[in-house]
């Protein structure tokens, strides 16, 4: 798939009650969100944007020669971030922009490059974003690990924090994800990111909230819900862990000296 002309941005607040000042957490001298944009970077993006609401996130990124913009600090969701963004930077409606998470130091910048090429190469899609094939019973059934169904043309069906899909014959008497499932219903796990166009992005926030993404809390349900496209590119492999807790922090401190490419 070649190359598509897109951005990355990525949403950073202070919010974590988990991690307090994630995004300034220091991973080998850089605060993380710092960190986050310098592996974005080596993606084939323009430009890397970090939108915040947070004036000392903005600074850090500055002693780092990172861009950032200020946002409101009332958005009730990264999208609604990423819309406000758009707009102070003057992206054309039909610009591509990657949402890079601002706790994913580690995610592969060949994943953020695939989702928007998937994106550009799908007229019909709004958005696009990522999964891979999930085979151990723990995730399957865990509902903190999101799953998605795809169509023929790798499109999104659904998005659930079910073990879906169900194979009625094999699970009903394993509990857990069969050895003999079709490679084609091989049960994926969502990946957090996501590629849109600018022009539906700046929609999105006016989109009535779906029953469907409140019962099952997940924002990309609305999508879905008002009968858009989701494109699904799928990963050979999970990328890199997020940072959620102390725990992960040190996680990623450790593997970040693995990751050379990255800065």
């Amino acid at each position: 798939m070649s190359a598509a002309a897109f951005h990355v941005l990525i949403p950073a607040r202070m919010a974590s009650t988990r991690l307090p000042d994630k995004p300034l957490a220091d991973i080998h001298g850089q605060p993380m969100v710092v960190r986050v944009a310098q592996r974005a970077a080596a993606s084939h993006a323009r430009t890397c944007t970090v939108a915040t609401d947070d004036v000392r996130i903005a600074d850090a990124c500055a002693r780092a020669g990172v861009p950032a913009v200020i946002t409101r600090a009332d958005h009730p969701s990264g999208s609604d971030r990423l819309a406000e963004a758009c707009e102070r930077l003057g992206l054309a409606d039909d610009a591509i922009v990657v949402n890079v998470q601002g706790d994913e130091p580690l995610m592969d910048p060949a994943l953020v490059d695939a989702v928007a090429a998937l994106l550009d190469a799908r007229p019909d899609c709004v958005m696009a974003t990522a999964a891979h094939a999930l085979s151990g019973p723990e995730e399957f059934l865990n509902p903190n690990v999101v799953k998605v169904v795809l169509d023929r043309r790798q499109t999104a069906l659904y998005f659930s924090r079910a073990p879906i899909p169900w194979w009625r014959d094999g699970m009903a008497s394993q509990g857990t994800v069969p050895a003999g499932l079709p490679p084609q219903v091989m049960p994926l796990r969502h990946i957090g990111l996501y590629a849109y166009r600018v022009g539906f992005l700046k929609r999105f926030p006016t989109l009535e909230p779906a029953p469907l993404e409140q019962c099952e809390s997940l924002e990309q349900l609305r999508v879905l819900w008002h009968g858009e496209r989701i494109a699904v590119h799928l990963s050979d492999h999970a990328p890199g862990p997020g940072v959620d807790t102390p725990q992960d922090l040190e996680r990623v401190r450790a593997l970040w000296t693995e990751t050379p490419s990255a800065g």
